[in-house]
């Protein structure tokens, strides 16, 4: 009894060990926890879908993909309300997350990532574009995947001075952190190519009625708007005018539209033209990403898809490289230069992209857009 005893504990023993030495040999993938403060309501919720269709597609590739780092998501309501910033912001920390794929809009990111810098998380926005985003921050730990306002503004101004050459220009904005930054620097960049602004003013977001503004661009005989701000206020801008006999052109940058701008201007999108991050599905090199898009039921062509896809490779390349101690990936961030789906990104001091490619589309009656050259 005593002799089966000892080799039952002994076999027992045996097969412990080499599960210990398997468990050794095949060391447990990390998981690494992404704050995703996006809008999910409000009527911003779509530039929150492309975000999250965006970083969804690139974390479930490099999930699918192996290796020993895992990712995972906290997504988090923002509604794109400077009101809920720092609540977004607190819960990004209060999840644990050291790192983030934070906010859209300006107003909010803004206030946001000051808590990010304080706490020493590493975020990335792809789609905040005002320049006080990094300007007032003085930080180390913040970036971006999209350009910024004082890129975007005198790119939409040259092109209005080059290609469209009005008689009288009126720039305006909506009077919000945003739309009212890259009004300003879509104005001043006019003024300096000596293009005429003959009026430059505010309006009121979330307002229904436009009548009292058409009849100032009417008075001044306008023959080219700029509108600063998000769709909602420039499809009802576009619908009045039209309603109204204003015959003039309307343009504004990337905010100003999605899908639903049609829905309310309705056939007066005819002859619209938005700036916006150049269509980076049409890169050959992108067909792969494009598919996994495609093969997960999302849309690769809005404005924030790929640069929320390029932010979590970035990530991912420092978070390999260095490990996820987010100072030293902030660190790796400053110092290399990364390929990703939006192309080679590098940043300066601030955290800003080196360089960033957008582009000018315009719509027909039906909202079919077309890049111009």
């Amino acid at each position: 009894m005593q002799r089966k005893t000892f080799i039952r504990l002994s076999t027992s023993w045996a097969a412990a060990a080499m599960l210990g030495m398997a468990s050794l040999g095949a060391t447990a993938a990390e998981t690494v926890l992404i704050g995703v403060p996006i809008p999910m309501t409000g009527p911003n919720t779509q530039y929150g879908d492309e975000v999250k269709a965006g970083f969804l597609t690139a974390v479930e590739t490099l999930n699918a993909a192996g290796g020993n780092i895992q990712y995972k998501a906290e997504f988090i309501d923002d509604a794109c309300e400077p009101k809920q910033a720092v609540p977004a912001a607190n819960r990004v920390v209060t999840s644990g997350a050291k790192f983030a794929v934070a906010h859209v809009c300006s107003g909010v990111t803004v206030p946001a990532s000051k808590i990010y810098e304080q706490e020493g998380i590493v975020a990335i926005t792809p789609g905040a574009t005002s320049p006080l985003v990094t300007d007032t921050l003085n930080g180390h730990h913040f970036f971006r995947t999209i350009g910024r306002d004082d890129q975007q503004g005198p790119f939409a101004a040259k092109f209005i001075a080059e290609k469209i050459k009005p008689k009288a220009v009126a720039v305006l904005h909506d009077k919000q952190t945003y739309g009212s930054g890259v009004a300003s620097h879509v104005k001043n960049t006019l003024e300096s190519l000596n293009v005429p602004v003959v009026m430059y003013d505010g309006i009121n977001a979330g307002d229904s009625d436009y009548s009292a503004v058409i009849t100032k661009l009417k008075a001044n005989k306008v023959d080219f708007v700029f509108f600063g701000g998000y769709y909602p206020e420039m499809g009802l801008l576009l619908r009045q005018a039209k309603e109204q006999g204003l015959k003039t052109q309307f343009m504004g940058p990337e905010g100003t539209f999605n899908q639903d701008l049609i829905d309310i201007a309705g056939p007066a999108v005819d002859g619209m033209m938005f700036t916006f991050p150049a269509d980076f599905s049409e890169r050959p090199e992108n067909q792969g990403v494009v598919e996994a898009f495609k093969k997960a039921n999302r849309s690769a062509n809005g404005a924030f898809q790929m640069p929320a896809y390029a932010a979590v490779q970035v990530l991912d390349t420092a978070i390999k490289a260095v490990g996820p101690d987010p100072k030293k990936v902030a660190d790796y961030l400053h110092e290399n230069a990364f390929d990703t789906v939006i192309g080679k990104v590098a940043y300066d001091k601030k955290g800003d992209l080196k360089d960033f490619e957008f582009v000018v589309f315009q719509l027909d009656k039906d909202g079919k857009r077309t890049a111009l050259k």
